[in-house]
């Protein structure tokens, strides 16, 4: 199905300039994934500890798209200047949800928003992440079917986040539609599972 992911390869190429400088600088890719790891947590307990301050709320946007941006290039570092360590996939797998639920869970502080729909997604996102890498335990490649992967939770989020800080507000429409990421959620974790089996079916 459909997703933002789709749009990787074309992101990659964005960044593969700077990439290739940050490998020249020595940079290695455990540092970017920690990094990355690192402001997300903070910003996440920012939102969390001062869910009033608006300027906190229209940081997230662009912060969703730097951390993608961070996510590329760490990936990039390891596969195309042979940087790849057993270390470096434990974290980019561990950490990747470990993040999203810091960013995801504070929301569940606003009012109106219903937190059960938001902590179930914050769940889920670690379930499609676990879907994709059990995957490799089966004999499969590792999985990112959508419709609701990374990429497409944090757009989500970040237009929330963005509408939040701009003080539009959040009604029974924004509850419907985390209802339906929630939704989507669960179908990308079936999805991820029913690829990884046709893929290693005879």
């Amino acid at each position: 199905m459909a997703s933002i992911y789709d749009l990787k390869p074309a992101f990659q190429k964005l960044w593969r300039p700077l990439v290739g400088r940050l490998a020249s600088w020595g940079v290695r890719p455990n540092q970017v994934t920690l990094l990355a790891f690192s402001l997300s947590l903070g910003l996440g307990l920012a939102l969390a500890l001062a869910p009033q301050v608006q300027v906190l709320w229209l940081l997230v946007p662009a912060w969703m798209f730097f951390r993608m941006a961070l996510n590329a290039i760490d990936g990039m570092l390891a596969r195309e200047h042979q940087m790849q360590t057993p270390l470096g996939g434990l974290l980019n797998e561990l950490t990747d949800p470990l993040a999203d639920a810091a960013l995801f869970l504070p929301f569940a502080l606003l009012t109106p928003l219903w937190s059960p729909v938001i902590v179930g997604i914050a769940v889920l996102s670690f379930a499609t992440e676990l879907a994709g890498t059990a995957a490799l335990g089966v004999g499969a490649s590792r999985r990112f079917e959508g419709p609701m992967g990374k990429s497409d939770r944090a757009a989500v989020f970040g237009i929330l986040a963005l509408l939040r800080g701009l003080t539009v507000p959040l009604g029974l429409w924004t509850n419907v539609l985390l209802c339906v990421v929630l939704a989507l959620s669960v179908l990308t974790v079936l999805n991820r599972c029913r690829a990884a089996l046709k893929e290693v079916q005879p």
